[in-house]
């Protein structure tokens, strides 16, 4: 496995590839991986000859006050998973490699999808990834790339980009990875205190039970989100962001729940911010 860090070596890398014929498959992650992260690794390994896994850190998708100085890294435990996972290269950039100007080309995502759920009260995140993702496109030439499912909008968003950008590249979504206990599987469930992890499994079992209205006959959006919220508020210190549910091909808002729905939430415990997702089929 080989490890690069500079632009212009790993483009050099991955097209060296690309002309001998290989399927390039890409896993984009901010690192301190996960059994989520790795599932992903796996399917990429499974349909591709070549497997890249990038790891940074993005500072523009970040905004002011929030955590990209404590994001947890640990590139060292990372490359040693992703040796015993066959992968064949990283690429694992400084931030000065990435954005060498002062001024930096973005990709403005469209409004419709990135003005809801995770982009309401984080502004300009989505931009930071539609930008990032589109160098990474650029320098690792990937023919498939891997996003997790737990990032609902966000892969959402890649795919539109992808259409519209005409890049060359399938978008392949992997489900979400949970504890036993049904967490979805994060790199930020770090920050949790045992007392706020305990207390997070509500963000699941809230998606269960509005699935089980779903599955149970009932079709007004509003009145699953308002059990869902009832259910979340019931948890000490549980601060909803939002809890919303929509067509899961656009997200679009519905008048009726029908067709594949995503309901989607975001609830803070102390200052850690989780989201979750479930598709629901109608």
């Amino acid at each position: 496995m080989i490890v690069i860090e500079n632009p212009q070596e790993m483009q050099d890398w991955s097209r060296a590839r690309s002309r001998a014929g290989l399927k390039i498959g890409l896993v984009p992650t901010m690192g301190y991986l996960h059994e989520g992260h790795l599932s992903l690794v796996r399917k990429a390994r499974e349909l591709c000859d070549t497997v890249i896994v990038s790891i940074f850190v993005n500072p523009i998708q970040f905004g002011e006050g929030e955590d990209y100085d404590r994001y947890p890294r640990d590139l060292s435990r990372d490359l040693d998973l992703l040796q015993k996972e066959g992968v064949d290269a990283v690429f694992a950039p400084k931030v000065k490699s990435m954005y060498p100007e002062r001024e930096q080309t973005m990709v403005e995502p469209p409004a419709g999808l990135e003005n809801k759920m995770c982009g309401r009260n984080r502004p300009g995140h989505f931009r930071g990834v539609t930008t990032v993702v589109s160098k990474l496109f650029n320098i690792c030439l990937p023919d498939m790339a891997f996003f997790g499912q737990k990032d609902a909008q966000q892969a959402l968003i890649v795919e539109k980009m992808v259409r519209d950008l005409n890049f060359p590249v399938r978008i392949v979504k992997g489900e979400i990875i949970r504890e036993p206990d049904g967490l979805a599987m994060s790199s930020r469930n770090v920050y949790l205190s045992p007392e706020e992890r305990e207390k997070a499994t509500v963000l699941y079992r809230s998606l269960l039970m509005a699935r089980d209205l779903i599955n149970r006959g009932e079709r007004e959006p509003s009145r699953v989100r308002e059990a869902m919220l009832e259910m979340i508020k019931q948890v000490d210190g549980a601060q909803v962001d939002y809890v919303e549910i929509y067509n899961a091909n656009d997200l679009s808002e519905l008048e009726e729940i029908k067709g594949q729905v995503l309901l989607a939430l975001a609830v803070r415990f102390g200052t850690t911010r989780l989201i979750d997702n479930l598709l629901v089929e109608v």
